[in-house]
Parts: structure tokens; sequence; C-alpha cells
């Protein structure tokens, strides 16, 4: 097992880059099986990704934490686990509904806090575990206070069924009300090269002492410069910045930075990794792919330095890089 470099979300010690697993559930980015899932959770793994990132709503049933359960048995020591609840609604609950930019136009959870033990309960089971190490509200409830549901999630850390507390996709506000209930170690928010993070739910962050896990780093892949389609079976199709006119407008708009990455040697996913890297040194980035070998290059950004010339190419570049369509992804 290769070992990374290390940063630290609240009093959690992670590899400077995680492994997010939304990838291997059937339906995300279209059709794939378990045995090539288990490789590459196995790669990542191996590879010195000590985060591993799930929810129970990826997949049908919980089968990306299943499968997750699967890939870390015998070796549960080496991994930080995370992952999220509320999409998995229970029989006869209410489903909150809140509008999204997706084609489909909106999502539903509940988070009240009756059903947050009953989550974590169902979550522990298919990852084969008893303890969760991160446990993340996978969107806020609309119709729930956020200090409610972190509330539910601080009497699991008493219990001993969790043992910190993140969140995700919220506000600076709900950041800081979330704090003052229970610490927050870290906060989950999209951040790449074509989504900034917010400045203010970035400055709340910091000043609760949580980290930033970073999904979608690579722009649902887009950002490794090899995304030219997506077929119907992906679920990029729902999102506007993969719609072909905009998909082809992003790719000669991505030109720049993918000639100052073959400039300084790396891929245009690396360069979009250390970029990210670079900019907190609390920010661990969960970047998935189903292919070894791609997941060896993501880890090995861990390793990379940037010269200061090199990252202010990086932002010329990217300030002429403006993206067509919304740019909000699930996690």
């Amino acid at each position: 097992m290769t070992t990374l470099p290390t940063r630290t979300l609240g009093t959690l010690r992670s590899s400077a880059l995680g492994y997010g697993a939304m990838v291997l559930s059937p339906g995300m980015y279209g059709a794939v099986d378990d045995a090539r899932g288990l490789a590459a959770l196995r790669a990542a793994l191996d590879g010195g990704a000590t985060l591993i990132d799930t929810s129970d709503g990826y997949g049908p049933d919980g089968h990306n934490e299943r499968l997750v359960g699967e890939a870390i048995r015998g070796r549960r020591d080496e991994v930080l686990v995370a992952t999220k609840f509320g999409f998995r609604i229970p029989e006869g609950a209410a489903a909150h509904r809140f509008p999204v930019s997706y084609t489909f136009g909106e999502l539903a959870v509940n988070a009240e806090p009756r059903h947050v033990r009953r989550y974590a309960e169902q979550s522990l089971r298919n990852l084969g575990t008893d303890v969760i190490d991160l446990y993340y509200p996978h969107f806020p409830d609309p119709q729930v206070p956020i200090e409610e549901t972190v509330g539910a999630v601080a009497d699991l850390v008493t219990a001993g069924l969790v043992r910190h507390l993140g969140l995700s996709n919220v506000t600076a506000e709900q950041v800081r009300r979330a704090h003052a209930v229970h610490p927050v170690a870290a906060v989950q928010t999209q951040w790449s090269l074509w989504q900034p993070i917010e400045p203010e739910l970035h400055a709340a962050a910091r000043a609760a002492g949580a980290g930033i896990v970073a999904w979608s780093p690579l722009g649902g892949g887009f950002l490794t410069g090899t995304v030219d389609r997506v077929d119907p079976d992906d679920f990029r199709r729902n999102l506007p910045r993969f719609d072909p006119a905009n998909l082809r407008a992003n790719i000669d708009r991505y030109a720049p930075l993918r000639a100052v990455a073959a400039d300084l040697g790396l891929t245009p996913g690396q360069l979009a990794l250390a970029w990210l890297l670079h900019q907190d040194q609390h920010v661990v980035p969960i970047p998935g792919s189903r292919t070894p070998a791609h997941i060896a290059e993501n880890l090995s950004t861990a390793r990379v330095r940037l010269h200061p010339d090199s990252l202010a190419r990086i932002e010329a570049a990217r300030a002429a890089f403006a993206p067509r369509g919304e740019g909000a992804l699930l996690v």
C-alpha cells in the first residue's frame, strides 16, 4: 500500500486526496458491474486513499455502501469511511422536495431527527462496520432546521455509532448554525477549476475549524480533457454543462488550460487536482474513477508542487474559461 501526504479535516487526518465512490453505482456514469467497482476501490486503497466517500442514496438499496463495505473488509483500520444520508426516505415518511438545476427539476430528502438513527444503522449494516468515521446529511432538509438534524447526528456521536459530523451542500449560515450545536469536521461542497467555492462558505468552514471535502473536483470528468460525449444511460445527461451543444463549447473553452497542463508535463486532470490542492491546505478532493490507471494518476497528484509562476498561468487561463451551462452536479 502506498502512503500519501496527509491533511486534516477538523481533527481527522486524511490522505491529501480521497476517493469518491459514486461513480461505481449503475446509472451514475453509465453501466458498471461490481467486479469492476471492487477493483477500483481496491486500487484507491492500495494507492493510499484513506478517505472513501459514499452515500446511502448512491445506487439502489444502498448498493454503493455495500460495495464499499466489501472492499474494506479486512482493512477497516486503513480507511476513513464517510457516508451521507437523507435520500433513502423511509416508507410512509414525507419527501421534502427542493428545486435543482438538473433537467428533472427537483430532489427530495427527509432529514427529520426521528429518522437519523435508522439511516445510520442501515448504513452500518451496508458497510459492515460498527462505526462511521464521518457522517453527513446529504443535503439540508428544506423543512427541518439544520440544528435539529445535526443534533440527531450528535446523539449518534455520543452513542458511539459516528465519530465525526460533516455537512454537505450547505450555506455559510448553515455551517455557523450547525457548528454551534456540534463541532463540524468537514464541509463537502463542489469545488473545481470550473466551479469555484462560494467565498463566504469557505470562510465559514475555516472559522469553524472544518476542512473542505471537494466533490466533483474534475467537473464530472470533464476536466480530464477526455469527455466529448455522454451516453444515454449516464446521469450527466441531466446536467446542463453536458448538453451536447454546451459540451462542445466547453471543450473549446477549456483548450488553454489543457495547453498549460501539457507544458507542465501533467494531464489535464492532474492539473485540475494540483491547482485545487494549492488553494487550501485543508482541502481534500475526492475524485472518482472506475479505472485503476486513472485512479493512480489522480492520487499521484498529491505530490505535485506547482511553482507560483505556474499557478499564475493557470489563473490567467482559468479567468478566460467561462463554462456554458449551469454548474451543479449530483454528489
